[in-house]
């Protein structure tokens, strides 16, 4: 297999954060359709790192062009600058969001916990393949 290029794999990685974040719109979507506000943040809060730790499963073994620590970093950045310049402003028109340790910083957390500890048990020994923790 020929070398993927740098913008290809940046494109790769921000790809895989950006479903992540889907999901979690996804889970609160849902969540407030059929649950109260409490029990939808309760879902998120757990329902995030489970969607990441497993996109996070499937990145590490199909591609890891990035280390646990990149990997986690990025997929948590991409999450959070969605929620400032997507969902904040547009979406709930208001950054209360950020007010809520359930609401937004445990789940941040937790995807970056289920991101890191994902990305370090899949590790390159898993994958079978040297892992390219430079990029």
């Amino acid at each position: 297999m020929r070398e993927v290029g740098s913008v290809r794999k940046i494109l790769i990685v921000l790809a895989h954060a950006v479903v992540g974040w889907a999901f979690c719109g996804a889970l609160i979507g849902v969540g407030r359709r059929f649950l109260s506000m409490d029990a939808t943040l309760v879902l998120h809060a757990i329902g995030a790192p489970v969607g990441f730790g497993l996109l996070t499963l499937f990145y590490q073994r199909r591609f890891a062009f990035t280390g646990p620590l990149r990997t986690a970093l990025i997929f948590l950045g991409v999450v959070i600058g969605l929620d400032l310049v997507l969902v904040a402003p547009l979406f709930e028109k208001s950054f209360a969001m950020f007010a809520s340790p359930l609401g937004t910083w445990i789940p941040f957390a937790l995807i970056f916990l289920a991101t890191y500890l994902t990305s370090l048990a899949v590790g390159p020994a898993s994958s079978g393949k040297p892992r390219d923790v430079r990029t």
